[in-house]
């Protein structure tokens, strides 16, 4: 983007679906508004009870796991809605142009994802790929400097990503996403994020 420096970079954070069964969401939303004022920043949405209703759906159903991707995207759409909802300073975005002309804009975006676009860059339709996947793929797509995961999961910062996947702290193919990532990563249980009002670069 060209009105961004090198050390203005594009941060990804990803708010887990899980955090909106308590007050936790809104203290992150606010975090993120009071920490990353006149930062280039996109938030992606976890799917949460939405998603969850899907994998209840699908398991009743038996419809197959592309129809099932669409849904789950769906569900990651109205939590962006409820985001929206809950801070309608934020700008929603649905397509990597999209979200481009909102940080230009100096607006901090909610990423609703585009199914087409998506299915257009090849993302596979699994249970494997969560949205902890798609904003790692959102962050390489964006040429992102930092992607910050934040869980309601207590986290071992001593556990490799290999382990937090196999501890489902993060999804199945998120190792996959990150591979030769250029980005810091950073996984955060929410409550230390609210609490200590962490900044962008926490290395």
């Amino acid at each position: 983007m060209s009105n961004l420096t090198a050390t203005d970079g594009i941060i990804i954070i990803k708010l887990g679906g899980s955090l909106s069964r308590s007050d936790t969401l809104v203290n992150c939303l606010n975090a993120v508004e009071k920490n990353y004022q006149g930062r280039a920043v996109v938030i992606v949405p976890g799917g949460g009870a939405f998603a969850d209703q899907v994998r209840l759906a699908q398991q009743h159903w038996q419809f197959d796991d592309t129809t099932a991707h669409h849904m789950a995207l769906l569900a990651m759409q109205q939590m962006a809605l409820m985001f929206k909802g809950l801070k309608p300073d934020f700008a929603i975005a649905d397509t990597v142009a999209a979200i481009h002309d909102q940080l230009n804009r100096k607006k901090t975006v909610i990423w609703s994802p585009d199914i087409i676009e998506l299915d257009n860059a090849g993302i596979e339709a699994s249970w494997d790929i969560t949205s902890d996947s798609l904003a790692a793929w959102l962050a390489k797509t964006l040429s992102a400097t930092e992607l910050i995961l934040i869980k309601s999961a207590a986290i071992d910062t001593n556990l490799s990503l290999k382990q937090l996947a196999e501890q489902n702290i993060v999804d199945t193919a998120f190792c996959n996403f990150v591979a030769q990532a250029t980005f810091k990563i950073h996984i955060i249980n929410a409550q230390n994020y609210e609490v200590n009002n962490l900044p962008s670069s926490l290395a």
